[in-house]
C-alpha cells in the first residue's frame, strides 16, 4: 500500500538524518563538515517533502525540534574531537547527494514551470478547521501527480485535518467517514455562473479509484475572465444548478471521493476564460491564491 510505503520513507529518512549526525558529524568542523551539510540538506528535504500527514503533521515539528537540539549538541560538544569517524562513503558523493538534497529543497519553493502563470485570488471554499494541501505548486517536485494531466499543472488537492494533525482517523481507512473531509461544505470561493454539475456518481470506496473527470461529481463556475473547477463531491451532495448565479461564501455541496481520487478530498483548479469557443480545461491555468496567499505541498491552510 503506498500509503504506507510513503509513511515509512519519511520515517527512515527521518531517522537518517539523526543517525548521519550522530555517527559522523563529530570531530573538527573542517574534517566533519561534509556529514553536517548532508545531515541538514537531508532533514530540511524530509522536513519539506516527508509524508507526516499520514500519521500526523505535528510529528514534523518534532523531528525538526529533535534534529536541531543534536545539531547544535554535535556543534557543541563534538565539534573540538581531534578527529570524528570517517563517513562511510566518500566526500564527493556525499557533496553530490547533498547538492541534491539541497536542489530539491529550492524547487519546492520555485517549482519548474517555465513560463509564470497569471494569478487568480480565491476565497477558501471551507469554513472552519485546518486544511491541508496534498497536492500543489508550480510544477514539480510538488505537484507531481498534476503535472503531467492536460491543464492541471497548477491543481490543488486538498484534505482536512483532525485534531491530532491526521486527514483521517487511522493511517489508512476504507471507510469514508474516517477522512475528515468527507461530508464538508465546499462553499463558493468566487462570484459567477454555474457552467456545469455533475451529482450523481458514487464515491468510491478507498483504495479503489474510477478515472475521471466523467465521472467525478463536479462543480464549474464561470466567473467571466475565468473558470473555476471542483471536483470529487459527494454523491448527491451538489446543491446548486447549471445557469445559477452563485455568490462567494455560498455553499455548493458536500466533499466526496467520486471520479479519479484514492481518498476523499477536493480538487480545485482555475483556467482563463477567453471566450472562445474550446472546452475550458483547455485554457491556461491560473495560479490560485486563498486570500491572497499561495499555497504548495504539505502546507497547512487555517480556515477561521
Amino acid at each position: 500500500m503506498i500509503v504506507y510505503t510513503l509513511l515509512i520513507i519519511t520515517l527512515l529518512f527521518a531517522g537518517l538524518c539523526i543517525w548521519v549526525l550522530r555517527k559522523y558529524a563529530n570531530g573538527k568542523i573542517t574534517y566533519s563538515y561534509p556529514s553536517y551539510l548532508l545531515a541538514i540538506a537531508m532533514a530540511i528535504f524530509i522536513y519539506l517533502f516527508g509524508t507526516w500527514v499520514f500519521l500526523s503533521v505535528y510529528l514534523k515539528y518534532i523531528f525538526i525540534l529533535t534534529f536541531a537540539i543534536k545539531l547544535v549538541y554535535q556543534l557543541v560538544y563534538k565539534s573540538n574531537d581531534e578527529q570524528g569517524k570517517r563517513s562511510f562513503i566518500t566526500t564527493g558523493v556525499m557533496h553530490t547527494v547533498t547538492l541534491l538534497f539541497i536542489s530539491l529543497t529550492i524547487l519546492y519553493f520555485t517549482g519548474t514551470l517555465r513560463k509564470p502563470y497569471s494569478k487568480i485570488n480565491l476565497a477558501l471554499p471551507f469554513r472552519h478547521g485546518n486544511y491541508f494541501v496534498f497536492q500543489g505548486g508550480k510544477g514539480l517536485p510538488t505537484n507531481l501527480f498534476h503535472y503531467n494531466i492536460r491543464g492541471t499543472i497548477l491543481a490543488m488537492d486538498i484534505v482536512k485535518l483532525n485534531k491530532y494533525g491526521n486527514r483521517a482517523n487511522s493511517i489508512f481507512s476504507k471507510k469514508l467517514t474516517d477522512y475528515e473531509i468527507f461530508n464538508d461544505t465546499l462553499y463558493s470561493p468566487c462570484d459567477g455562473i454555474i457552467a456545469k454539475t455533475q451529482n450523481n456518481n458514487p464515491d468510491n470506496i478507498p483504495p479503489n479509484h474510477k478515472r475521471g473527470p466523467t465521472n467525478t461529481n463536479q462543480v464549474l463556475i464561470n466567473g467571466g475572465d475565468f473558470y473555476v473547477f471542483m471536483a470529487h463531491l459527494k454523491f448527491g451532495s451538489v446543491f446548486v444548478h447549471e445557469g445559477q448565479t452563485v455568490f462567494t461564501g455560498q455553499p455548493l455541496g458536500l466533499a466526496g471521493n467520486s471520479g479519479f481520487s484514492l481518498e476523499p478530498h477536493l480538487h480545485i483548479q482555475a483556467q482563463v476564460n477567453t471566450h472562445k469557443n474550446i472546452p475550458w480545461y483547455k485554457e491556461n491555468p491560473l495560479q490560485i491564491e486563498f486570500n491572497g496567499k499561495f499555497y504548495s505541498l504539505f502546507d497547512e491552510i487555517k480556515a477561521k
